[in-house]
């Protein structure tokens, strides 16, 4: 008896519904950076906020984690207020961790994704270019509950020449 259907069709039918039963990704080493964080010390290119809060939630049922922020700058050196608003979105593709970046400015970011155990580190780092800047944002977690944020930018054509942009303590929020 002959089969109707190819087999390459089958093949890709199977892995279809085994994709759409597969586990969500094991978000483990980032459950203590879940919740929310409000800013405490900053320091960078556009001051020291006023007021600030960040959080980190799973959301797309467990398949990914949404980072929001949002931080108020005052009136400096003849600069006017100003408010920055971002959203990160972190996902698996394949073995790897990897993040899309957006913020008020319509600045768009992607991100590899690397953490350490044993520093309690996430590191997220975008791709080196010769034409475009290099971003480097690093989240090291401190006892008791903090979280110290440095964001950093190579020039294009100096992946490695990194110069702090801000760096910032959070607070996790009880």
């Amino acid at each position: 008896m002959k089969n109707s259907m190819p087999h390459w069709i089958c093949a890709a039918l199977i892995l279809a519904a085994c994709r759409l039963q597969a586990a969500p990704p094991n978000w483990d080493e980032w459950k203590p950076l879940l919740g929310s964080w409000t800013a405490g010390e900053s320091a960078g290119a556009p001051g020291k906020a006023s007021a600030g809060l960040c959080s980190f939630s799973l959301d797309l049922q467990d398949q990914v984690i949404l980072r929001k922020n949002h931080a108020e700058y005052p009136a400096a050196n003849g600069r006017p207020a100003t408010v920055h608003d971002d959203w990160m979105m972190i996902f698996q593709r394949g073995s790897a961790v990897r993040a899309f970046y957006y913020d008020s400015e319509g600045h768009e970011i992607d991100y590899a994704v690397s953490w350490n155990r044993q520093s309690k580190t996430w590191q997220f780092l975008s791709d080196a270019s010769s034409s475009a800047p290099r971003y480097r944002l690093t989240y090291v977690l401190t006892p008791p509950q903090e979280l110290k944020l440095k964001f950093e930018i190579a020039p294009p054509g100096k992946p490695e020449d990194f110069k702090t942009y801000i760096e910032a303590t959070l607070a996790k929020k009880s």
